[in-house]
């Protein structure tokens, strides 16, 4: 709110120092007057004919000949994730009823696939895809428990969260009805406190859309539109309360000047009319008066 200039005669009304104006104002007036989805059943292992099995084979016992970080160590290794795609794919497809694209389900399985690849110790005894099945659906089950979550929540809870589900289904067909909390917590032999947070942490799974209306409305009143937001008049009121005190520590004079010019809405001449004063000392004034506000507020 700089002071107007030496060859000011008229009010100056601009709408660009309005607000100011009107903080200065009212500061002036107080100051006087003061999951996962569960998986679906499980299908036989065999995914890959024998000729692929025994390549495998092969192809393991080459992988722990060559030199690691060799190309030929390279090309028998991506032989071997291309070969085992077919596993990827099925166990991808038995969780197929997620909310998730396929697409991303399966990348996140073919990780798991070279994760398993690297750790396979052949000399175990132990069929691959006996030791890779598990191994990506470990994988696929982290991709759901780290990335499908709306709010992230501790593992705990995401387990708590899929038994109380479980048990909630099972509860429902047997008593016909919602299960209680109480009742919940006796069939999982837990706490209650920990039921309630289990349920209060399932909220968390899914977030619903701000554009999304309300059922009992027909899918009207969307919930943006009830949604409060930050009241702009919080800014004046800060100015007010931050100004009162700077104002009060001003010279008499320089306070009725201030008063005349945002109160009164006097000009310059008006005020030093009224003053005895030149317009030229006025706006002085005015300047150094202001000038004391702006460094008050800036400090604080």
């Amino acid at each position: 709110m700089p002071p107007e200039s030496a060859g000011t005669r008229g009010r100056k009304d601009s709408s660009e120092y309005g607000e100011e104006r009107n903080v200065m104002a009212a500061a002036l007036q107080q100051t006087q007057a003061t999951t996962l989805p569960d998986p679906a059943p499980e299908a036989p292992r065999q995914v890959a004919p024998a000729d692929a099995k025994q390549l495998s084979v092969s192809l393991f016992a080459r992988l722990r000949e060559v030199e690691e970080g060799s190309a030929e160590y390279s090309y028998v290794r991506s032989t071997l994730i291309e070969l085992n795609m077919s596993l990827v794919s099925f166990v991808a497809g038995r969780f197929r009823g997620s909310s998730e694209p396929m697409e991303d389900i399966v990348q996140v399985g073919t990780v798991g696939l070279i994760k398993a690849i690297d750790r396979f110790e052949p000399e175990r005894g132990v069929e691959f895809t006996t030791f890779a099945v598990p191994t990506i659906v470990g994988e696929i089950r982290r991709f759901f428990r780290d990335t499908t979550w709306a709010v992230h929540v501790p593992r705990r809870l995401q387990e708590l969260r899929l038994l109380l589900a479980r048990s909630r289904e099972e509860l429902e067909q047997t008593l016909g009805r919602e299960p209680t909390v109480a009742e919940l917590s006796e069939a999982l032999r837990i706490p209650e406190e920990e039921v309630i947070e289990g349920l209060t942490a399932s909220n968390g799974y899914t977030a619903g859309s701000l554009d999304l209306g309300d059922s009992d409305e027909g899918g009207e009143n969307p919930l943006a539109d009830r949604i409060g937001a930050p009241d702009p008049e919080f800014d004046k009121v800060e100015n007010l309360h931050a100004l009162k005190p700077l104002i009060a520590a001003l010279p008499d004079r320089d306070r009725l000047i201030l008063s005349l010019r945002f109160c009164s809405d006097l000009t310059q001449s008006e005020i030093g009319e009224r003053l005895g004063l030149s317009q030229m000392h006025v706006s002085r004034l005015l300047a150094r008066s202001l000038a004391k506000l702006r460094a008050g507020l800036d400090a604080e």
